[in-house]
């Protein structure tokens, strides 16, 4: 606790001395800036013809950082030695492994008030090199995209911007995460880059929804329905909000179909036994021949869900009655705040 308040009125202090001075292509942490302007740009310099992107990506960055690199960088603005050297204590502080204290011989304190300020104050070095170069690029923390109009310049341009990050600022470039490549087989944020600077979701950031909402809907967890349907609906209505920029109508209407049946066999399976689920059946208006011909079915659940009965009985309306939200209805309103 008492770390967490001196790194954040070190922040407090640090932050207008060095703000003015970053690159207008750096967006991560800072004030009036994050990830939606950081995509809006990108998607700019999309629309103007530079469809190839060099995606760089460090290494464990915050774990990689060398601290008298950093601290050569903080000094040049920095020139007080009582505050270098409480900046030097915070990096050096050890950190817990196993239970035991381990040194730290690099790295900053991840979670600490102060660590997004340090990167920013080291990456700066790499903004101002490539806009010396003329470069179009943004950057989101250790997430840096350059965009450039071929696939040769881009080879060019991560060459150089490696030898850069490792030979100045001792940091490790990922070579197998980094690549040069046309814009739409790229991700950004969690976005990819379509045709005239469009926005879309990164096929990963579709499937990690995915993962998270079953997740939620499991048929094992022994929650009360309506506890998972408010769950779910805070899930994918903040998921929403931070990709409301992306053309993505579609993916959420296949999104409300498939969580609308992964709840019907949640439910379905909350009955337990044949006589239960008829019962339940009947009560949302389905026939008695019907609802026990569901009942008495060998189907596995997912199938059992997909049926004409369990549409029937577990229709829109019953599904607005539960509270469940309607993704393509969030999207759509998300949308047109923008």
């Amino acid at each position: 606790m008492v770390d967490r308040l001196v790194q954040q009125a070190l922040l407090q202090v640090l932050e207008p001395i060095y703000e003015p001075t970053f690159s207008e292509g750096s967006y991560g942490f800072r004030p009036g800036r994050g990830a939606h302007e950081a995509l809006r740009q990108a998607s700019q310099y999309v629309a103007q013809g530079r469809s190839i992107v060099v995606d760089l990506d460090l290494e464990k960055f915050f774990d990689r950082v060398q601290h008298d690199v950093l601290m050569a960088r903080v000094s040049r603005r920095v020139k007080d030695p009582r505050v270098l050297a409480l900046i030097g204590r915070f990096l050096r502080a050890g950190m817990m492994q196993n239970g035991v204290c381990v040194q730290r011989e690099e790295g900053t304190p991840q979670g600490g008030p102060l660590s997004p300020l340090l990167a920013n104050i080291l990456l700066d070095d790499l903004d101002k090199e490539l806009e010396k170069r003329g470069h179009r690029f943004c950057r989101y923390a250790d997430d840096c995209n350059i965009y450039v109009k071929s696939e040769a310049a881009g080879e060019r341009v991560m060459t150089s911007a490696t030898e850069f990050l490792e030979q100045r600022l001792k940091l490790k470039v990922n070579r197998q995460k980094s690549a040069v490549g046309q814009v739409r087989e790229r991700k950004f944020l969690g976005h990819r880059l379509l045709t005239g600077g469009e926005l879309g979701v990164a096929p990963q950031s579709q499937e990690r929804l995915k993962d998270t909402l079953r997740e939620l809907t499991g048929r094992s967890a022994g929650q009360k329905l309506s506890e998972v349907i408010e769950q779910v609906n805070q899930k994918f209505t903040g998921w929403i909000q931070y990709f409301r920029m992306a053309r993505m109508k579609g993916l959420m209407q296949d999104i409300g179909q498939w969580l609308r049946r992964r709840i019907r066999c949640l439910r379905l399976k909350q009955c337990k036994r044949a006589h239960a689920m008829a019962r339940f059946l009947m009560s949302q208006g389905e026939s008695e021949p019907s609802a026990w011909m569901l009942a008495l079915s060998g189907k596995g659940w997912w199938r059992l869900a997909d049926t004409p009965q369990a549409n029937r009985a577990m229709n829109l309306r019953w599904f607005k009655d539960t509270g469940l939200l309607d993704p393509e209805a969030v999207y759509l309103a998300a949308r047109n705040a923008c």
